[in-house]
């Protein structure tokens, strides 16, 4: 992925949530959650469908009322900035549009009601890849449209922050190249960009950073490189149960391969190849293959998911 320096003269605000926690009746959506997200980087809010990822942008936007803590955007709440369409920009519904309106008159309502200029519209619908058609009725767009018209009426105040919940979601391939390299562009102007996602490997080209969410609680939050995963070696054998026995010997920390098949893989982490190499020969273990390997983000993702998960219900 493509790194760009944020600028020295960051116009982004910081976003931080600070024992963030939400109650439904008896149901905890968001449990203690606390991180921050830094301007000048695409921040990827990261989990699987009902993790909490709505509920915290929707507190984060005071349109819910945290049970407790507080999120802050540039150290103020929403309800306290003094023009908060003109910091924050927000897409949480790509559905909420009135049918019979052209896009045009969708962003003319926005500004109406948002007191911003007017003058921004053409040059929203064509950063949105709309001007062709605006003058349609928002009825007859697709998924993908609509989802390009909540993102231009995000940027209609042209804002420091911008929020975004699933926005690549209905888009072909040209869309969210397009998307990837429009977020790239706010970030390297020193913005602050979160957006949400239930699958990682929609965002990793695309994010600096990632916050992992699960049952409502914080999995995981740093750098993208931090989900590569701890190096190893992988072993592919005919005799794998032996391979296995010999390494565990050893002391190393053995897991399952990806492969499938007749010669299935085991990956021995935190070991170099020369290592493993060394204790399968002396074991008499026939090879086939050995291989430096880092796990792939998206497996580093899921199994994070899942691990959080399964704590969740052993704690019940």
């Amino acid at each position: 992925m493509e790194q760009i320096d944020a600028p020295s003269d960051l116009r982004g605000r910081r976003l931080e949530l600070s024992g963030l926690t939400k109650w439904f009746g008896s149901v905890k959506a968001v449990d203690d959650l606390s991180f921050a997200v830094e301007p000048g980087r695409v921040t990827g809010f990261l989990g699987p469908n009902g993790a909490g990822k709505t509920t915290t942008l929707r507190m984060l936007l005071g349109l819910l009322t945290p049970t407790s803590g507080t999120a802050t955007i540039g150290g103020q709440s929403y309800a306290s900035l003094r023009d908060p369409l003109r910091v924050v920009g927000a897409g949480l519904d790509g559905s909420s549009f009135h049918p019979g309106r052209t896009a045009r008159n969708h962003l003319r309502w926005m500004c109406a009601s948002g007191g911003l200029d007017q003058g921004r519209i053409d040059e929203v619908l064509t950063l949105a890849g709309l001007t062709g058609a605006a003058d349609r009725r928002v009825g007859g767009y697709s998924l993908g449209m609509r989802q390009r018209l909540t993102l231009g009426g995000a940027m209609l105040g042209d804002p420091d922050v911008l929020l975004l919940d699933e926005p690549a979601n209905g888009l072909d391939p040209e869309g969210i190249a397009w998307l990837r390299g429009y977020l790239r562009h706010l970030t390297a102007e020193g913005r602050t960009v979160l957006v949400s996602s239930h699958v990682l490997s929609e965002v990793q080209q695309t994010v600096d950073d990632v916050v992992i969410l699960a049952r409502g609680r914080l999995v995981h939050t740093g750098p993208l490189e931090s989900l590569s995963g701890e190096p190893g070696v992988t072993v592919r054998s005919p005799d794998l149960a032996r391979a296995r026995d010999a390494l565990t010997a050893a002391g190393w920390r053995v897991e399952e391969g990806a492969a499938a098949g007749p010669d299935p893989e085991l990956v021995v982490r935190g070991a170099a190849t020369g290592q493993v190499g060394d204790i399968l020969h002396a074991a008499n273990v026939p090879l086939h293959l050995l291989a430096p390997t880092h796990q792939d983000l998206e497996t580093t993702f899921l199994r994070m998911v899942s691990d959080a998960e399964r704590a969740v219900e052993v704690g019940r």
